[in-house]
């Protein structure tokens, strides 16, 4: 039996992915949903970019707060409450819509709900990954979770863009309470983690030990940096697609929804390869690659506008940043004592969500006057630069083949 086969025997990890599944689908259904009804409501870029802003602002300032639970309390409660709590808080934006209509103020609430639930989530749940899991299984592990998100995120976008055609965003936003309920059950059934055995007194639980311990680990450093980088043009992709599908392709929510999936399906591909080819070549020289990829795949958005290149685009960005995603979490999780995990993962995304605090409105606005095209140009720069700083800075991150550090 190979390893990915005893991994996905190991019940708690099968359930978790389970779980990370449901709740992915469903988050999925939500972001695309809420970009192209928020633009079909106020035919404006700028306020699907504020609406961006405020997802990351909120995951961002919380960041610190969820990094210290994460490390301080059980990493399955802390998922747990993640679920449950989201499903709650987003029952209250469904009621308002059923009873009044559309509220941009409650589309803001709704933006604060998924910002803090997602930053929250990702921290809790890479740091219960790593916690349950021994080293060698951290590469799989990963792919696994990509494939996970990916299969949720990609039949999400599809499915969203067919039922924005046809039913409405409430419909949506219902699907989403329910499947946040589903992924709980399961929750409630994989292991305890060893979190409060590590560190009952939580003495090392404080947000600014944790950046101390980051600051002094140079292979860290550079690769957590790195890490910043897809998430950042994952959201401004967010921003530039309804826009670019709407007045550049002249193309209907199926077309955006049909992207987004295309986006998935590249990501599932990454998971399912990326594990083997951790064990074949050294992690700087795949991260050299794929950001190489995305560099190309975009500069060919920003070049030419057809319909069938858009969805051969994003699908190869959604390859590579889920490639990279996969690649640098694995380095992340071989290098970063477990009980600092949830701590570095928070920082990491809370950069990166302050990073898209600026640039995600900065992308609409420039949308607005100068058309969503110039959004794919800059992405390009991130993602050129991405490349060259991993041939510069990343040669201490890797220590041999086998485990693709």
């Amino acid at each position: 039996m190979n390893k990915k086969a005893l991994l996905l025997n190991k019940k708690s990890f099968r359930n978790f992915l389970i779980a990370d599944v449901i709740s992915g689908f469903g988050v999925g259904m939500t972001t695309v949903g809420a970009n192209w009804y928020l633009l079909l409501q106020t035919h404006s870029n700028q306020l699907v970019g504020i609406y961006l802003t405020i997802n990351v602002l909120s995951g961002f300032l919380v960041s610190p707060l969820a990094g210290a639970i994460t490390d301080k309390y059980s990493r399955k409660k802390v998922i747990l409450w993640t679920f449950i709590s989201r499903a709650f808080l987003i029952s209250i934006v469904a009621v308002y819509f059923y009873f009044s209509g559309f509220s941009i103020l409650m589309m803001y609430f709704l933006s604060i709900v998924t910002g803090v639930g997602w930053i929250t989530y990702m921290a809790a749940s890479r740091s219960y990954v790593q916690d349950i899991l021994p080293e060698e299984q951290f590469g799989n592990a990963n792919s696994f979770i990509e494939v996970s998100l990916q299969v949720g995120m990609f039949s999400a976008g599809a499915i969203s863009g067919f039922l924005l055609n046809y039913t409405g965003f409430l419909i949506i936003l219902i699907i989403n309470i329910c499947l946040f309920f589903f992924a709980s059950v399961l929750i409630l059934t994989i292991e305890n983690d060893r979190i409060s055995q590590m560190n009952p007194s939580g003495a090392k639980g404080n947000f600014v030990s944790g950046i101390k311990y980051i600051l002094n680990k140079k292979t860290i450093m550079n690769a957590g940096l790195l890490s910043i980088l897809p998430l950042i043009i994952t959201q401004l992709f967010n921003v530039s697609s309804p826009d670019y599908v709407a007045s550049t392709l002249h193309a209907t929510s199926i077309v955006y929804g049909m992207a987004d999936m295309f986006y998935g399906i590249g990501g599932l591909a990454a998971g399912s390869m990326v594990g083997l080819l951790l064990n074949q070549f050294q992690s700087r020289k795949l991260i050299i690659v794929f950001f190489f990829l995305a560099s190309v795949a975009l500069f060919l958005l920003y070049l030419k506008h057809y319909i069938a290149l858009m969805y051969i685009c994003t699908f190869i960005l959604g390859l590579s940043n889920s490639a990279l995603r996969v690649i640098i979490n694995t380095i992340l999780m071989a290098k970063i004592e477990p009980a600092f995990m949830g701590r570095a993962t928070a920082l990491w995304n809370g950069i990166a969500q302050f990073m898209e605090v600026f640039a995600a409105i900065l992308i609409g606005m420039l949308n607005d006057r100068f058309g969503a095209s110039l959004g794919f140009l800059i992405m390009f720069f991130i993602m050129f630069f991405g490349m060259i700083w991993s041939a510069i800075g990343l040669k201490v991150s890797t220590s041999g083949k086998k485990r693709g550090i």
